[in-house]
């Protein structure tokens, strides 16, 4: 199978897989939570790893320069954005880095504004360091609710964790809304966040625009935190990085402990090179599968459940979807695998408001995404 073949294995194939995806229920649930696709791995990354293990070339992240030049050409190729690659900072993965950052810049014990619904990772993070998230909830088209943010940063919190493209609604949000938060955060001396890890995966009819890359107020207020394992498939090599651009940011960035560095994979951080420089094809052709699937699956959720209401993404393979009309509540995700052997992410991982939402992966083949909507009616009788 080559980079213009993406594909999903059978089933019986995936459930051999180690992940916690195929191992968390037993082999009869139709795993559709994590998130993390089923499609192979790109040709180059996949060589890459199987020449640096051939040759017993596994030791300790030592400087590896090569991660920022090939991010410098991918963001100037994608989204005309021209980072300053000396101020790249290597991290075990996105988590890590957004914790250590806010650990190294006084938050413990602080508050942080997060705009649910979003990942529940960060709800996670925060937690580590005893932060108590302000809920600025998006907007009902999913926009940024700036007023309400800005509300925040003037009562004095001091950062924003920020999820773009937002997981799991799929939004990219627009340059202008992101103009606009960067000037409220310097205004108030704030910081933002920006969790940018499934950026690549946008679709063609919409456009992703870093934070990073809308102006000196994001250059002065911003740092981006992102890996190429999201897009590319390879969350279990563990690397990613932190970015900023400019000075004070990057003084702030600096506070980082040095094991941030150390903490990450020799494999993941050559896995990103990799993805980068050479994995634009894969890439491309993988957004095309994950495009033809989120309207498949619009498609076959009108002719199944009518009822459901889903907007399709602008980026990423999550689908957000309200099913309050099955009354089901919070107990939703638990009726789906005891009933129907499929399991999907609640919506309250996302926000303690959302348990009429379920989170849905997308991100494999189209059979296999009937099956589970099949499973999902058998459970719903």
């Amino acid at each position: 199978m080559s980079d213009s073949q993406i594909e999903a294995p059978a089933l019986g194939v995936l459930h051999s897989r180690h992940s916690s995806k195929w191992r968390r229920f037993p082999v009869d649930v139709l795993p559709m939570h994590v998130a993390e696709m089923d499609f192979q791995i790109a040709d180059g990354i996949k060589d890459r790893l199987i020449k640096m293990v051939s040759e017993s070339d596994l030791g300790y992240t030592g400087p590896v320069p090569e991660v920022a030049q090939s991010f410098e050409g991918f963001a100037k190729d994608r989204w005309n954005w021209n980072i300053d690659r000396s101020q790249l900072k290597l991290v075990t993965d996105v988590g890590v880095g957004v914790v250590e950052f806010l650990r190294a810049n006084g938050a413990s014990n602080g508050k942080v504004i997060i705009n649910s619904p979003v990942y529940h990772g960060f709800w996670e993070w925060l937690g580590e360091l005893n932060i108590e998230p302000v809920d600025v909830p998006l907007e009902s088209n999913y926009d940024l609710d700036l007023d309400g943010i800005e509300r925040e940063f003037a009562a004095g919190v001091k950062f924003l964790l920020l999820c773009n493209p937002q997981n799991p609604v799929g939004k990219a949000f627009s340059r202008a809304q992101l103009t606009e938060l960067a000037k409220i955060a310097k205004k108030h001396d704030a910081i933002v966040i920006s969790d940018e890890i499934h950026a690549p995966l946008t679709y063609e009819d919409h456009e992703f625009t870093p934070y990073l890359n809308c102006g000196s107020d994001a250059e002065s207020t911003g740092i981006c935190v992102t890996s190429s394992s999201k897009s590319w498939n390879h969350a279990g090599l563990k690397a990613g990085f932190v970015l900023t651009q400019s000075a004070q940011m990057q003084a702030k960035a600096n506070l980082m402990p040095q094991a941030t560095h150390w903490r990450s994979s020799l494999l993941g951080a050559f896995a990103m090179v990799e993805a980068y420089s050479n994995g634009t094809d894969w890439l491309d052709n993988t957004v095309k599968v994950l495009d033809d699937n989120r309207k498949f699956l619009k498609s076959e959720l009108k002719k199944r459940f009518p009822e459901v209401t889903f907007d399709l993404p602008d980026a990423g393979y999550l689908a957000w979807l309200n099913v309050g009309v099955w009354n089901l509540g919070k107990d939703t995700v638990s009726h789906l695998v005891t009933n129907g052997r499929v399991s999907l992410v609640p919506g309250n991982d996302h926000g303690p408001e959302y348990t009429d939402f379920v989170r849905l992966n997308f991100g494999t083949s189209q059979e296999h995404i009937s099956e589970g909507l099949a499973r999902i009616a058998k459970a719903l009788g």
